[in-house]
């Protein structure tokens, strides 16, 4: 893949924010009652975030193939989706590694952690759905309803723990109602950069994701008229 100004700035720009944020991290104080457990919430939090983020993004970028029908947005709602999946994996591990000393097991059947697992077996099947369709128009279509529908999860999973209250504490940082941040103020600064970082980290994997996407397209592409080419010959 051809290397280019914005993309190496964009990688720069992340690599920066996210040691400022391990930094920032490692030297914030210890919780009086989790220790440095609570440090997990400085990778989790913005993980989730992250998912949540990719998952709107697949939704976002399929409606704009739907209206503009331009092949670069399916590339990216594809690239978001995988980002997605891969960052709901972290949630899910970060999870796990702060629930068991905290609830002394790894995973609970918690309205929280159900929809979250459930959202790996609707981007697991987004994505497997797209390897399914070879006609490249009829698999943006199909892939691009589903995953505008799928993005439901997002404010279903967002509200779970106050739709369903069980083990899961409510949320971190409560954006409906009265806006507040539910942990002491001083870890507020390290959790705002970051989520800053990892926002960078979305836009910089996708926009890699999506150059390699176009050159696959690009090859499909090629090997589609070379086929084309030789029916055509065997014909002659």
């Amino acid at each position: 893949m051809r290397k280019d100004l914005t993309t190496t700035l964009l990688g720069g720009a992340t690599l920066l924010a996210l040691l400022v944020a391990v930094a920032l991290g490692l030297q914030a104080p210890l919780d009086v009652n989790q220790g440095s457990l609570v440090r997990l919430m400085f990778v989790h939090v913005p993980s989730a975030w992250l998912s949540y983020l990719a998952y709107g993004g697949t939704g976002l970028f399929g409606l704009l193939y739907l209206v503009r029908r331009q092949r670069r947005w399916d590339r990216l709602a594809m690239a978001s989706a995988e980002i997605g999946v891969l960052f709901t994996l972290a949630t899910i591990l970060g999870g796990m590694l702060w629930a068991k000393p905290t609830w002394g097991t790894y995973w609970v059947w918690d309205a929280r952690l159900t929809t979250t697992a459930l959202s790996l077996v609707v981007y697991g099947g987004y994505l497997l759905i797209r390897t399914l369709i070879d006609d490249p128009d009829r698999r943006a279509r199909v892939s691009a309803v589903i995953g505008i529908v799928g993005t439901l999860y997002v404010p279903v999973n967002y509200m779970a723990v106050e739709w369903w209250r069980g083990v899961h504490q409510t949320q971190t940082l409560r954006l409906l109602g009265k806006v507040s941040f539910e942990a002491a103020p001083v870890y507020g600064w390290v959790l705002l950069v970051a989520t800053v970082a990892f926002t960078l980290l979305y836009v910089y994997l996708l926009r890699v994701r999506g150059i390699l996407a176009a050159h696959e397209d690009a090859r499909e592409e090629r090997e589609l008229m070379e086929d084309l080419r030789g029916l055509e010959g065997a014909r002659g």
